[in-house]
């Protein structure tokens, strides 16, 4: 963590917070923020499995209505899924109703505040704080979020106040502009999500051609290829700079050999995602300056397909 963000980022004073949603995020943002010094007044909690994390990860916090929460506690954050919170805070609106000058957090990477409006048009103060991390609902996601980045999205005058929430649960906030969030969100999904499903592919693969344990064979291939990709990022320059494979070599041989391997699987997206990323792996490859545009051509034609882009 940086000088320079706690200096922009005050700490607010102690406050009465409520959670709205025991899943794997709420619980654990909630403890990190009674280690802060704020006091959690209580959880929403709806399946037994999620009373059971609450208690685990909040004990001593009692178990509360979504209503009560919102009765008794100057900061509502609101950990539940992306399509639930438009109904949720409306809800609320309607029956409870928000406080003036109560701080309502949502957790959604993709929504901004204009979701928050009927808390909002209440007097309540709108933030929208994303933890760009995975969580596993346990106390080992709070040594975790230390230096993890926190997309922050909030009125001006209320900037600092979600910087500093951000600040003392260990991370590190990223202003991101309401208009962004959904690209953002998309970002993130396409790198984290779509890398599980990559390694679950190859995993099948090696599997089909007798690995008994893929997941050896894999880890450091894919730790040094990511650690590379994301150095060259974190540098500010091109992570195709890392790449290394057939489709940047050229090698339109091997690249045909794998098209038919991935054909003859049973799992017809096997075929359809390498081909796919083998394309965009040229094409940024050839941007990058790694593959000439001969070397483009060939591989765009074993993989069945033309440019679109220069």
């Amino acid at each position: 963590m940086t000088e320079s963000v706690q200096s922009r980022a005050p700490k607010p004073g102690r406050m009465g917070v409520g959670v709205i949603g025991a899943g794997r995020v709420g619980p654990v943002l909630g403890s990190a923020l009674r280690a802060a010094g704020h006091s959690i007044v209580g959880i929403n909690a709806g399946s037994d499995d999620s009373r059971q994390r609450a208690q685990a990860m909040l004990p001593g916090v009692p178990l509360l209505s979504a209503q009560q929460v919102v009765e008794r506690c100057e900061v509502v954050l609101l950990a539940v899924p992306d399509d639930a919170i438009a109904d949720l805070v409306a809800g609320l609106a309607a029956t409870t109703g928000w406080q003036l000058g109560q701080i309502v957090v949502h957790v959604s990477g993709a929504h901004a505040l204009d979701i928050l409006e009927p808390a909002t048009k209440q007097g309540a103060i709108g933030l929208a704080i994303h933890p760009a991390m995975t969580f596993t609902g346990t106390s080992i996601d709070i040594g975790r979020m230390v230096g993890t980045s926190f997309a922050v999205t909030a009125p001006a005058p209320f900037l600092p106040i979600a910087q500093a929430m951000v600040v003392e649960m260990g991370g590190e906030p990223v202003v991101v502009d309401p208009r962004a969030r959904v690209a953002y969100h998309a970002a993130l999904t396409h790198a984290a999500n779509h890398a599980v499903t990559l390694v679950s592919q190859a995993t099948e693969v090696l599997r089909a051609a007798g690995i008994e344990n893929p997941g050896t064979l894999l880890s450091h291939l894919v730790h040094a290829s990511v650690e590379g990709a994301l150095r060259y990022a974190s540098d500010g320059a091109d992570p195709m700079l890392a790449v290394t494979g057939p489709a940047v070599r050229a090698d339109v041989g091997t690249l045909a050999g794998h098209v038919d391997v991935m054909r003859a699987s049973e799992h017809t997206d096997l075929a359809d995602a390498y081909l796919t990323m083998a394309r965009s792996t040229a094409l940024r490859a050839f941007r990058a300056g790694r593959l000439s545009e001969r070397g483009l051509m060939a591989v765009l034609d074993v993989l069945g397909s033309t440019p679109s882009e220069s």
